[in-house]
């Protein structure tokens, strides 16, 4: 059994006990997901318009953490310009504990 879930602005195929990294959820340990797309059951495949109703997803945050530091720069040649920026973006790992019909 799997589903489609999206989170924010991306989606993402989950199972029971899979772990995802997603950018920063702030919510408290865990929380249920209604945003589901697309339910694969046993014998059955549903697809929603654009969400599934009957279908929930809990989840259990694991941790935060930050990813990769990403340089930025930028310049104009013979001007004189130059900058340099970085950024780390800070991610949150998710466990899938459950996921149920009603």
């Amino acid at each position: 059994m799997w589903t489609i879930i999206e989170i924010g602005s991306k989606q993402y195929k989950v199972k029971e006990g899979d772990a995802l990294e997603v950018e920063r959820i702030q919510n408290e340990s865990s929380f249920t997901l209604n945003k589901v797309l697309v339910f694969c059951g046993k014998n059955e495949v549903k697809f929603g318009t654009p969400y599934l109703n009957n279908i929930e997803v809990k989840v259990d945050v694991l941790e935060e953490k930050k990813g990769e530091k990403i340089i930025v720069y930028k310049c104009k040649r013979r001007k004189k310009y130059r900058i340099k920026k970085g950024h780390r973006q800070i991610y949150t790992r998710l466990k899938i504990s459950q996921i149920k019909e009603n």
